[in-house]
């Protein structure tokens, strides 16, 4: 018995025909009214958004404080008390608080061992003793480091005046200049003005000498003495510790050499002996007892016996 095929399909089908219900008709035109309604919501979350993101970036930046120069100066001085005798030492702090009672400055006296140097040689402790002062007077205008084996010889000569007035260090600076002598080939800026300096030192026959220098207080010198004290320089066994670390700095940081400024060594770092540098002239602010220490507690103050003159030229003032 045979079926018969099925008929094949038309090649013309009828027209499509809409069905005749009423219910998508009207959740067609619910959907057309919501839909004006949704994009209103979409773009006014979007304009919040983006008011939010924008306003956001465009906020002013951090108000920094401002020292008021209220101390002008804060005189920074590290003591070893394991190393120097008594006597020395306190002779020294005297030195220290008359020049600074005749100026308004502050000092700001603190122990070797205060830090935690982990490891570290103790002369790495000038550093977080200047942020500890940063820390302790916002206020004070200048940071003046002065290494205890220095003693102040001047009182006439003010640092604001005799070092950091801007028109001075223009006539100070020693711009295109090796910051590592004799044929370093980082040098020294040659368009630097006295406005943008920020951290004063002095040179050595043998390079930078950290251990009489001034920073102006403020937001770029608590980050360039945290970027000198950081671990990684600290770890890196520099044969003059933290002498060396700063001539590493310099040279390959060109942030840092841009607030830099050489200036004569008898300005702010005259030696006793002219073995080291430039020797120590009468007139000049400070000498340092070069190399004193070295051979025993008991040798700065016998060279500082060479000096004493430093009373008399206070107590004359």
């Amino acid at each position: 018995m045979h079926f018969a095929y099925p008929p094949r399909k038309s090649s013309n089908p009828p027209p499509f025909r809409p069905r005749t219900s009423a219910i998508p008709i009207m959740r067609s035109r619910r959907l057309k009214a919501l839909k004006p309604i949704a994009l209103a919501c979409l773009a006014f979350f979007t304009l919040v958004w983006l008011f939010q993101r924008g306003g956001s970036s465009r906020h002013a930046p951090p108000a920094y404080h401002k020292p008021s120069g209220n101390p002008p100066v804060v005189i920074v001085t590290v003591f070893n008390e394991g190393k120097y005798g008594k006597g020395y030492l306190d002779m020294v702090k005297e030195n220290r608080l008359k020049y600074a009672e005749k100026h308004g400055y502050t000092t700001f006296f603190v122990g070797s061992s205060d830090y935690d140097l982990r490891g570290a040689p103790q002369s790495w402790a000038s550093l977080p003793a200047v942020r500890h002062a940063m820390t302790m007077f916002p206020d004070a205008s200048y940071i003046w480091y002065l290494d205890q084996n220095a003693l102040i010889m001047n009182p006439s000569l003010k640092i604001e005046e005799h070092v950091m007035k801007p028109s001075r260090l223009e006539e100070l600076m020693i711009k295109d200049h090796p910051v590592v002598p004799p044929d370093s080939i980082i040098k020294t800026f040659s368009h630097l003005k006295g406005h943008d300096v920020d951290f004063v030192l002095t040179q050595d026959k043998d390079g930078l000498s950290s251990s009489s220098f001034v920073v102006k207080n403020g937001e770029w010198a608590k980050f360039f003495i945290e970027t000198w004290f950081d671990p990684i320089y600290r770890s890196y066994n520099f044969q003059k510790a933290e002498q060396h670390a700063l001539e590493h700095i310099v040279q390959w940081h060109p942030t840092i050499l841009a607030k830099l400024a050489l200036v004569p060594q008898r300005i702010l770092n005259s030696y006793s002996k002219e073995k080291g540098g430039q020797e120590y002239k009468e007139g000049d602010l400070v000498v340092r007892l070069y190399a004193c220490g070295e051979a025993g507690e008991d040798t700065c103050e016998t060279e500082s016996q060479r000096f004493a003159q430093w009373k008399a030229a206070f107590q004359n003032s």
